[in-house]
């Protein structure tokens, strides 16, 4: 690994918008490789003939327990101080037995822990462990994927309980990190992303109520976030930002 790489990292790889940052991602020259985690292999839509397959590094992990993550941790040492780019796109809003509550008796306490292991658990542990792997000279910025629904000032609906609280519980252990990172890796942004209502499987539910412009295409959110990614200042500071660079409260 030359000492002037530049790599990008992709947690959640497989999902939808994590597919759409990888090859986001690979189109960039300036990146020499695209490191993807997931629990399910490369997708047929990433072995197209225009994506450099040599760019493209893909980690299976079995789960997400912190052991597993660990293990994929380790593997990275080789890009030690040489990644630029990390984007974290772990997100679970429902499956095939849990589905957001619509009133308080909905709410589910084996549900929720589910949904915080997911949206909170899996983020911060991978913060946690990548800190040794970040730490360095070249400038890294990280995107963690969160949304609009975290925010405390902005909920007039109430509702999606388990959802909402893991998302704001997200972003406080975000402001956290950067604190910390801001003490122990000063070359390190993070930011909270809203990537907004994007067409994929985790929205596919609640599409029929979207407007059609407020639907977004995967590959329109990664061009954005990966702009936006670029412009962010090295200020020490958590942002948390929409698809179209506007600040949430908090």
């Amino acid at each position: 690994m030359s000492n002037t790489s530049r790599n990008a990292l992709v947690l959640g790889a497989s999902g939808g918008l994590g597919q759409a940052v990888v090859a986001k991602f690979l189109t960039d020259p300036k990146i020499d490789n695209v490191i993807a985690v997931s629990r399910n292999p490369q997708t047929e839509d990433l072995s197209a003939q225009w994506i450099s397959n040599s760019r493209l590094i893909w980690i299976e992990i079995e789960d997400y327990t912190e052991q597993a993550m660990a293990e994929v941790v380790a593997q990275l040492d080789d890009y030690k101080g040489r990644l630029c780019r990390v984007a974290i796109c772990h997100g679970l809003l429902h499956t095939d037995h849990i589905w957001p509550e619509k009133r308080m008796e909905d709410i589910d306490g084996a549900a929720m822990q589910e949904i915080f292991h997911a949206n909170v658990v899996v983020p911060a542990t991978w913060l946690k462990l990548l800190q040794k792997v970040i730490a360095g000279k070249l400038q890294c910025r990280i995107a963690v994927f969160s949304a609009r629904v975290g925010s405390t000032g902005d909920n007039r609906l109430g509702g999606w309980y388990a959802y909402r609280a893991s998302k704001a519980a997200l972003n406080s252990m975000l402001k956290s990190f950067s604190i910390e990172y801001g003490r122990r890796a000063k070359n390190v942004k993070i930011m909270a992303f809203h990537p907004g209502t994007t067409d994929t499987d985790l929205s596919k539910p609640f599409q029929a109520s979207v407007p059609k412009e407020q639907l977004f295409a995967p590959a329109f959110v990664a061009e954005q976030l990966v702009t936006i990614m670029d412009g962010l200042e090295m200020d020490g500071q958590l942002s948390f930002l929409d698809w179209n660079n506007k600040p949430i409260a908090w």
